[in-house]
């Protein structure tokens, strides 16, 4: 047995098969060969078998997540029996004499760079398709495996390098207990989708996909930060022991799903949930929460061939508000660039695409982009409780820019006699430290705040948040970036606006205390830490808590800050 240490991502423990989720080697080496039939031959076989794939990962995909996310497969359907492009792989082999590998890279790399060279979507598009079934096919020939995450079947453990948005928008959690991966921090965007997925994750192990192979079997302790691999049977009846003792603390929590989020003094706070898709209002509602904090759309432009259409997102922000039934509903509109990208929506490659054309920038570039989205959810406003946010706010500007077009769409809206709420708060994400320090300035003129510490802690300390050699400069409780929060809050009541908060840092054990005595208004989190944090607040006494604040702020380290929070915890 082997004991992996990494960071504790998501709450729970996880026992299951593993299913190594990494990139094979698809490298081809030129060959003479004589037997051109045999080749021609290898080749059909691994479109057949490529077709018979793609079929049901077409069919997995619509049943798991619809018609349009399946979409994509039929696509690639096209591309693998398209005699346009099979037959000049064939006709290569015959003509060179080579093997089938390199007649396949040669001939879908011509198409490739062709159709990329044209000024015309549709075939950018095509290009993207062609260059994953090709990939694909190759596999197939070369005999090597290309895991699909869609594509998982059976209860297992994913173990990968890391997770993108997209890879982790595609697990079932109906068959993905858990997984764990060799890079990542808490804040990293595969972290944020275990807790939102509701499975355990430990992630930055350094290793796992080095010392963990397919079919092994592996516990994760989401709890620990632990993966053990290869366990005995004394050892995996621990962590059942483990798991159970988790669900039983699960289901005490569970009793306070329909409480208020009240301090033991009778101060009244909303805890709202961070949500992904409109499939994740299930668990917000299972486990109480007060509304939505966050609502990051640009899943919906994820896992497809295409950007969404305007009443394609209609109906998903429409099926958001009615879920939630009159509770608050912070969308925060599309935050694409850093590490989240979009197959059909090319980016120059920057040298450090965390500070560069992301978020909002792209949009009020994009203004086509930005304006579709801004259309769809002013359409569906009044279906519910909508306030809107923007991400990545660096100036006045920008967001009286933002703002500008919002209007505009809503005029443009309201003369061709479509209906729109007529108050929708508009607010903006607070996570560059200069925003912050500006605080004062922008209250006067949006509707509210939602820190987003996961982005505000890295900027500050200088640290990004993938980094695991650089996790620990990961400080929510520097007093920094205490000094920053309180600048927010303070600035928002002035103005009589409302301040809340949207980063990791909401469902903190130990900055929720910090947090309550600072006075914010909203947490907001992965909805399954919403009943862990309301019994957390029934403990606390926000008079006492707001002294321990002030002391907060002059402390010199995280370290001392935590200190004292726990002291006061544990009394």
């Amino acid at each position: 047995m082997m004991k992996l240490n990494g960071i504790a991502a998501s709450s729970g423990v996880a026992i299951a098969k593993a299913y190594c989720l990494v990139a094979p080697d698809l490298t081809v080496v030129k060959q003479q060969i004589t037997d051109v039939d045999a080749e021609q031959a290898k080749l059909d076989a691994a479109l057949a078998v490529t077709t018979e794939e793609l079929k049901a990962i077409q069919q997995m995909t619509e049943e798991n997540l619809g018609a349009e996310e399946a979409a994509i497969f039929g696509a690639h359907l096209l591309v693998v029996n398209d005699p346009e492009l099979i037959a000049p792989m064939k006709q290569k082999i015959a003509d060179e004499k080579v093997n089938a590998a390199f007649a396949l890279q040669e001939v879908s790399s011509m198409f490739v760079t062709m159709f990329e060279s044209m000024d015309n979507d549709y075939m950018n598009e095509r290009a993207a398709d062609i260059k994953d079934v090709s990939k694909r096919i190759l596999a197939h020939i070369l005999g090597v495996k290309i895991p699909n995450p869609s594509a998982i079947n059976e209860r297992v453990i994913v173990v990968a390098n890391d997770l993108t948005p997209s890879d982790t928008a595609q697990l079932n959690r109906d068959f993905v207990l858990g997984f764990t991966t060799d890079i990542g921090g808490r804040t990293s965007h595969s972290a944020i989708m275990a807790r939102s997925l509701e499975i355990p994750a430990v992630v930055g192990t350094k290793e796992a996909t080095q010392t963990i192979e397919d079919g092994m079997m592996v516990i994760v302790d989401g709890l620990s930060g632990d993966v053990l691999v290869n366990p005995d049977d004394e050892t995996i009846a621990h962590y059942e022991q483990k798991a159970k003792a988790f669900s039983a603390q699960q289901k005490e929590w569970a009793k306070l799903v329909n409480e208020p989020s009240v301090s033991a003094d009778g101060h009244h706070v909303e805890l709202a949930a961070n949500i992904g898709t409109p499939e994740d209002l299930e668990s917000v509602v299972r486990n109480g929460g007060e509304g939505v904090g966050l609502y990051r759309t640009e899943f919906l432009y994820m896992g497809r061939d295409a950007l969404p259409t305007e009443d394609e997102q209609f109906t998903a922000y429409r099926a958001v508000l009615e879920g939630m039934s009159g509770k608050p509903v912070v969308v925060r509109t599309l935050d694409i660039g850093g590490d989240k990208k979009l197959p059909y929506l090319p980016l120059a490659e920057e040298l450090n695409p965390f500070l560069g054309h992301r978020a909002i920038r792209l949009c009020l570039e994009r203004t086509d982009i930005f304006r579709t989205q801004l259309r769809a959810l002013l359409r569906a406003s009044t279906y519910g409780n909508l306030k809107i946010m923007f991400p990545m706010i660096a100036t006045l500007q920008e967001f009286r820019e933002a703002k500008a077009l919002l209007e505009e769409e809503k005029a443009n809206l309201l003369a061709e006699g479509v209906q729109v709420a007529e108050q929708i708060e508009v607010g903006i994400m607070v996570e560059i430290p200069s925003t912050a320090v500006m605080a004062d300035t922008f209250a006067k003129e949006v509707d509210f705040f939602s820190i987003g510490t996961n982005d505000l802690i890295q900027y500050t300390m200088a640290a990004d948040r993938m980094n695991e050699q650089v996790s620990y400069l990961y400080q929510p409780y520097n007093p920094a970036i205490l000094r920053l929060i309180k600048m927010v809050i303070d600035a928002a009541h002035k103005e009589g606006k409302w301040a809340g908060m949207c980063g990791e840092m909401a469902g903190d054990e130990f900055a929720v205390p910090l947090l309550l005595g600072l006075g914010l208004d909203e947490f907001s989190m992965s909805a399954t830490s919403i009943l862990k944090t309301r019994a957390l607040l029934q403990s606390l006494n926000k008079v006492e808590l707001e002294e321990l604040a002030v002391r907060a702020l002059d402390e010199a380290t995280a370290d001392d800050v935590l200190a004292i929070v726990q002291q006061y915890v544990a009394k």
